[in-house]
């Protein structure tokens, strides 16, 4: 018999290898999902992540100020890791951004709470309106905030609440990719509770890559500053 003659066959597997995720990326739910997945680098700052979130309270300081930084650096046109480095100043962007959340939070939650024991309905429904612009806000002077780490994004309500206008339809989008990430987050307890640790540092990272996607310097927005 005689023997056949075709293409010579391999079991080595092509691959394509995909391009990195920046952010000249187009923003989508794929893009942002495998953000921090990409690379050994960016996995091994989730563990970071999860590991400092066993410290209550300054663990997930740490991790609000690893976002800060993360997105600064992408902004500045570097490589977005590694960010774990410096806690000192970790520590103090975690601060100042929460503090920027206890500012915009509060005056809701004290409408709200003194509405509901008050039993005036109208006090609640005005306490739930100005904490749902707070959290309207949040992302938008966040991700300004990271720029250049100017503190007059985030406690300037009036500037802090144009950025939701500059974001445009962009900023809805990225609203739609981080809330369908907190969703998937919570499947992180089905691994005994533990996974959590790591799906929520995912799920911060998620959004934060997202929205600085729609605020990102190739889109003007961050250029533009509001009177």
């Amino acid at each position: 018999m005689e023997p056949r003659v075709g293409i010579p066959r391999t079991d080595t597997a092509v691959s394509i290898e995909r391009s990195p995720i920046d952010l000249s990326t187009p923003l989508s739910f794929e893009t942002s999902f495998r953000f921090s997945l990409q690379s050994a680098a960016s996995r091994r700052e989730i563990w970071i992540g999860a590991a400092f979130l066993l410290l209550p309270g300054i663990g997930w300081l740490l991790n609000m100020g690893h976002r800060i930084v993360m997105v600064h650096r992408m902004l500045q046109g570097v490589p977005a890791w590694p960010s774990w480095t410096h806690p000192l100043a970790l520590l103090y962007h975690g601060v100042v951004t929460f503090g920027g959340m206890l500012y915009y939070y509060l005056p809701g939650l004290v409408v709200g709470i003194t509405g509901y024991r008050l039993d005036r309905p109208w006090m609640l429904a005005s306490g739930i309106g100005l904490c749902v612009l707070a959290t309207l806000a949040i992302p938008g002077y966040m991700t300004h905030y990271c720029q250049a780490f100017d503190p007059r994004e985030i406690y300037n309500p009036f500037r802090a609440l144009s950025r939701v206008r500059q974001g445009g339809r962009a900023y809805w989008h990225a609203w739609a990719i981080a809330l369908t990430a907190l969703g998937l987050s919570f499947l992180g307890l089905l691994g005994a509770g533990v996974g959590f640790l790591f799906s929520s540092v995912w799920f911060w990272q998620v959004a934060g890559f997202s929205f600085a996607r729609v605020f990102s310097p190739r889109k003007g927005s961050l250029s533009e500053q509001p009177e």
